[in-house]
């Protein structure tokens, strides 16, 4: 039987349409953003002070879509069941320096090579996201390389919004270069752009300049003097106002902000006025500064650690002039807690570990404790998630290195850094890692209440299908047991007795009574 060519024509158009109709339904389904449910979470998104139960969080690509408890995903997503557990932002780490690894600044000076330092800055960025932190900002040591790394899947680790190198004066907290070295010498930190000696505003202009160059986000300062350093006192107000000016200029030309190392009360009032937006460590924080800070929309960071009597045994403050620092600068600091709690200051997270991975583990996780312990659950993990956020995007859209994400809340829109908690935070911060023990805390890889970690949509650890061990059930006593454990109980009563010459431990009726208890078993 012969079909006539125009009987077949139709037939092949519509051949070919069926064909181009499903090639294209195809690839539309190999474009779709990749989709992720979880389901049944109880949600802290990062600034309310309750939890939000029995939710859905739908996350399409790297961005939360939707929220709700009938919240639906389309037929090929990945359903991630919470079986009730804590939904919350990734942390964020307002002040950290990865690179700074060694020892002590001492150290990093006189004995590391770029290599060392570089194999260290690895082992701190994952060390960062195995605690949790999504997000950190180096506040000094640390330029892009690294998160280029980081973005490129070529290493694992938090966002990092890095500052270039410290900025500060001969004799100032920026000054770590070796006792004799020569006044605006070379040293091992200038030569890796970790931290530079700049007199006067024009050499402070070239320094900023140059970190922006190699990746900076944000301009670092060392205003005052501080207590790991050498040289300076931390009394020091270490910067004059047109070095200061000069910073900021340069920040304000990229759209960004500065940050300032600060700790009297004169130089922060000073750099609040010249445009800062940052203090770092804030230590004489009073009213004074929180009104000019909320005028300003600045924020403060505080390392916490500073306030525990454990701090003087870091390896960094072993020296005695650095000790002596310590004990006058603690004398000075004490009213910041108090003043903290009463006029609540937009106050991000800071660790400000100096050492190698294995020696921050244990601060990160107690610097999260004392934020609980000062402050309280809530102000704490606020501290440790939205207001970071806050803090992150002051790097404006020009030198940000994240400009479309919104981080440190869940909330529909926003960047998909999720972590999935065993437990409730607000209650109990050891879920997400907390720790009230520092040196003699016992060493770990993780956390292992934190079930799952994602950043930027992208899943990074999920131990949910792994048993985690539950404290053994308890068995009853036998009658026998209790029985013999009560008669040995009474022996041990009656020896007391007679070693003392104690009477009236335990009445006969009391006696009795546990004797009846006994018999029940």
């Amino acid at each position: 039987m012969r079909i006539s060519k125009k009987l077949m024509m139709p037939v092949l158009a519509l051949t070919v349409s069926a064909a181009l109709l499903s090639s294209t339904l195809v690839n539309a389904a190999e474009d779709a953003p990749n989709q992720i449910l979880f389901k049944n979470v109880n949600i802290f998104d990062g600034k309310s002070d309750e939890l939000n139960n029995g939710q859905n969080v739908l996350v399409e690509g790297n961005v939360i879509k939707s929220i709700g408890k009938d919240v639906k995903a389309g037929a090929n997503a990945t359903v991630i069941d919470g079986a009730g557990r804590t939904l919350m932002p990734g942390l964020i780490d307002n002040h950290v320096h990865l690179t700074l690894n060694g020892k002590n600044l001492l150290d990093i000076e006189a004995n590391m090579t770029w290599e060392d330092l570089a194999i260290g800055s690895v082992a701190m960025a994952k060390l960062y996201l195995e605690e949790g932190f999504t997000t950190v900002r180096d506040m000094g040591g640390t330029n892009g390389g690294l998160n280029r790394a980081i973005k490129s899947g070529l290493i694992e680790g938090p966002r990092v919004y890095s500052s270039g190198a410290f900025i500060g004066g001969r004799g100032g907290h920026a000054d770590f270069a070796l006792f004799t070295s020569r006044q605006g010498g070379d040293t091992n930190m200038s030569r890796l752009n970790i931290s530079h000696e700049a007199n006067g505003a024009d050499a402070v202009t070239a320094v900023a300049r140059n970190n922006f160059r190699q990746g900076a986000s944000q301009i670092k300062i060392m205003q005052t003097g501080g207590v790991a350093s050498l040289f300076d006192p931390w009394q020091l107000n270490g910067m004059t106002v047109d070095e200061i000016k000069a910073a900021v200029q340069i920040a304000n030309d990229y759209q960004s902000y500065v940050a300032a190392h600060s700790y009297t009360k004169d130089a922060m009032l000073r750099a609040l006025d010249l445009g800062v937006k940052t203090i770092e460590h804030g230590f004489m924080f009073d009213g004074d500064i929180n009104k000019k800070m909320k005028k300003n929309g600045a924020y403060i960071t505080t390392n916490l650690t500073a306030f525990s009597p454990l701090l003087a045994k870091i390896p960094a403050l072993n020296a005695p002039q650095n000790q002596y620092k310590l004990k006058t600068a603690t004398a000075a600091f004490g009213g910041y807690l108090d003043n903290v709690r009463k006029y609540k200051p937009k106050r991000g997270h800071q660790t400000d570990c100096v050492g190698d991975a294995n020696a921050c583990q244990s601060q990160i996780a107690y610097e999260k404790s004392l934020n609980g312990e000062f402050f309280g659950n809530h102000a704490a993990l606020v501290s440790m998630t939205s207001i970071g956020g806050e803090i992150a995007k002051l790097s404006g859209p020009v030198v940000n290195p994240y400009p479309e994400t919104t981080l440190g809340v869940i909330q529909k829109g926003a960047t998909a850094d999720i972590l999935l908690v065993d437990g409730n935070p607000l209650k109990d911060l050891s879920v997400i890692g907390a720790n009230p023990k520092w040196f003699d805390a016992a060493p770990r890889k993780g956390v292992k209440t934190i079930r799952i970690i994602m950043k930027d949509g992208k899943i990074y650890k999920n131990t949910l299908n792994e048993k985690v061990a539950a404290t053994p059930a308890v068995t009853p006593l036998t009658k026998e047991e209790a029985l013999a454990n009560f008669e040995a109980f009474k022996a041990n009563q009656v020896a007391f007795e007679k070693l003392s010459g104690c009477k009236g431990g335990l009445t006969d009726d009391k006696l009795h009574a546990l004797h009846q208890v006994a018999e029940m078993h």
